[in-house]
C-alpha cells in the first residue's frame, strides 16, 4: 500500500485550482498552512481596494500578483474612506442625524469598531492612520482633521482628542500622515515639512467596576444600528459634549528636526534644486523603507520650467514623481535618490507600504505606485529608472465590462510584508531564512506551519 501524501505534497498546479475557488479570507488562510502552499499560491497583496459607481458599499480587492478580484464584505452606503492598513479600513460614516461617525472596518473578517465621536466637522478630515491590529479594548488611531490639526483617540476614551494648532509656515498644511510602532505617528505638509506625533502608551483598559463594565457594554454599538433610522433617538440622547471628560492621556508635537534645532526651511534642509521644485509638487506622502524615512513627491498639476535662484532650469513633468530620503546628520538632509534597492513603495490613503518585490509576481522594483491618472482614480506605477508613470496591469474588477468604477486605495493584508526593518511593524513573527537575508514577515499559521515542517525534516 502506497504511504500517505502530506498535503504538503499537492502539486502546485491543483492548489492553484483550488485557490481560484476561495474567498479572500480562505485563500489568505490557505497560504498560511504550510511552506509549500504558500510557495504554490501567490501573494493576495498588494491588491486595489476598488468600489463600483452605483453601489459604493460593495467593495473588491484587485490582487496585482494573482490577477484576479476578491468580494470584499458590504459597506453601509454614504461611507467615506479614509485610510487603510493590515486588512482593515478607516471610514467616516454619515447618519440619518447628520451627524457622522468613524469606524474600523475589516472587510475580510466582517468585524467593525465604532470609534468616539470626533467633535469635529468631518469634511475637514482627509486620512486616519490607526494600530495595525486594533480591538475594541486596544487600538489607537490619529487623524489630520484640519490644514494644521491633529485629533487622536485611544481605546477607552469618550471622544477625539484634538491637538493644538502644528507650527507651520504661511500657506502650508497638512497632507499626509504614516503610523509607525510604540504610537509614532509622522505628519508631512505640502511644503516638505515633518512633524513626529508621540501618541500615549496603549494599555488595555479594564473597567474599574461592574457598574462601569455595563455602561461601556452598552457604548458598543454596531454600526448597522448607528446607521438605522429607528436608532437615531436612542443615539441623540448620547451627544458628545454630555458623555463626560475624554479620557486619552497626552500626546505630543514635535518637528522632526527639533533635536538640530533647526527650523524649516526648504533652502536649508532640501538639496537644490529641490528646494525650488518642492512648491510644484503639491502630492506629497511619507513612507519608511529599510529603516530609513523617504518623502514621495509629486508634480499632480501639468509640466513647469522652473528658473532657479543659481541660474539654469528645471523641468517638472507632469506626474514626475521625485524620492527623496532623509539624512538625519547631514545638511541639507533631504535630498533625492535613484533607487530604492528593489523595493517599491505604496502610497494614497493607505498607510504607506515599502515591499521588496522580487519574487513577487505582477511587481516591479525601484518603483511607486500611487493612485491617480488621468480621467477616473486608478492605479499607477511609476519607474525610477525611466521617469515615467503608468497604469498599472490591474486585473478585472468583477464589475460588467464598461461598468463605472472608482479606485480608493492600496489594500494590504497582515500577512503582507513591509519588509522595512523600520518603525512600521505589522504585528507578525519574522523570519530571516529566505529572501537573502531580509526580514520578512508571516503569519502565526505560517510560523507554526514552518516549524512543525522543520521537526518533521
Amino acid at each position: 500500500m502506497a504511504p500517505f501524501r502530506r498535503w504538503a505534497d499537492l502539486p502546485p498546479d491543483l492548489l492553484s485550482r483550488i485557490g481560484d475557488c476561495l474567498d479572500l479570507k480562505w485563500y489568505a488562510s490557505a497560504r498560511g498552512a504550510c511552506t509549500a502552499w504558500r510557495c504554490a499560491l501567490a501573494p493576495p497583496s498588494p491588491a486595489l481596494l476598488v468600489f463600483a459607481d452605483d453601489a459604493r458599499w460593495c467593495p473588491r480587492a484587485a490582487s496585482l500578483p494573482t490577477r484576479r478580484s476578491f468580494e470584499l464584505a458590504a459597506i453601509v452606503s454614504g461611507s467615506r474612506c479614509v485610510g487603510s492598513s493590515n486588512g482593515w479600513l478607516a471610514l467616516s460614516v454619515a447618519l440619518f442625524t447628520g451627524q457622522t461617525v468613524f469606524v474600523l472596518l475589516n472587510p475580510i473578517a466582517a468585524v467593525e469598531i465604532v470609534l468616539p465621536p470626533l467633535i469635529y466637522e468631518s469634511r475637514w478630515v482627509s486620512k486616519v492612520v490607526f494600530t495595525p491590529t486594533p480591538a475594541k479594548d486596544d487600538f489607537a488611531a490619529a487623524a489630520i482633521c484640519d490644514i494644521d490639526r491633529i485629533a487622536y483617540v485611544t481605546a477607552g476614551a469618550r471622544r477625539w482628542a484634538v491637538l493644538d494648532p502644528v507650527r507651520l509656515t504661511s500657506g502650508d498644511q497638512l497632507t499626509d500622515v504614516v503610523y509607525t510602532d510604540k504610537g509614532k505617528v509622522y505628519c508631512l505638509t505640502k511644503c516638505g515639512d515633518v512633524h513626529l506625533v508621540r501618541l500615549p502608551e496603549r494599555h488595555r483598559r479594564k473597567p474599574a467596576n461592574a457598574e462601569e463594565a455595563r455602561i461601556r457594554d452598552q457604548e458598543i454599538i454596531p454600526l448597522r444600528l448607528l446607521c438605522a433610522e429607528t436608532y437615531v433617538p436612542s443615539y441623540k440622547r448620547l451627544p458628545p459634549e454630555s458623555q463626560g471628560p475624554h479620557l486619552n492621556a497626552p500626546a505630543t508635537v514635535e518637528p522632526l528636526l527639533s533635536e538640530a534645532n533647526l527650523p524649516f526651511n526648504p533652502a536649508t534642509v532640501f538639496a537644490p534644486p529641490y528646494d525650488t521644485v518642492s512648491a510644484f509638487t503639491s502630492a506629497k506622502n511619507l513612507v519608511f523603507c529599510e529603516g530609513n524615512l523617504y518623502q514621495v513627491w509629486r508634480n499632480a498639476s501639468c509640466t513647469v520650467t522652473l528658473q532657479l535662484p543659481a541660474g539654469g532650469q528645471r523641468r517638472v513633468a507632469e506626474n514626475e514623481i521625485l524620492v527623496l530620503r532623509y539624512y538625519p546628520r547631514r545638511e541639507p538632509c533631504w535630498d533625492v535618490v535613484k533607487d530604492l534597492g528593489g523595493y517599491s513603495l505604496f502610497v494614497g490613503r493607505n498607510n504607506a507600504v515599502s515591499l521588496y518585490a522580487e519574487g513577487v509576481p505582477g511587481l516591479r522594483g525601484n518603483c511607486v505606485y500611487w493612485i491617480g491618472g488621468r480621467g477616473r482614480d486608478q492605479g499607477m506605477v511609476f519607474d525610477m529608472e525611466s521617469g515615467r508613470s503608468t497604469p498599472c496591469r490591474a486585473p478585472q474588477f468583477g464589475f460588467l465590462p464598461g461598468h463605472p468604477h472608482s479606485t480608493i486605495c492600496w489594500y494590504f493584508l497582515s500577512d503582507v510584508v513591509s519588509n522595512s526593518n523600520s518603525c512600521i511593524s505589522n504585528g507578525a513573527s519574522s523570519s530571516s531564512s529566505s529572501n537573502g537575508g531580509r526580514k520578512v514577515y508571516q503569519t502565526r499559521a505560517r510560523a507554526r506551519a514552518d516549524l512543525a515542517q522543520d521537526m518533521e525534516e
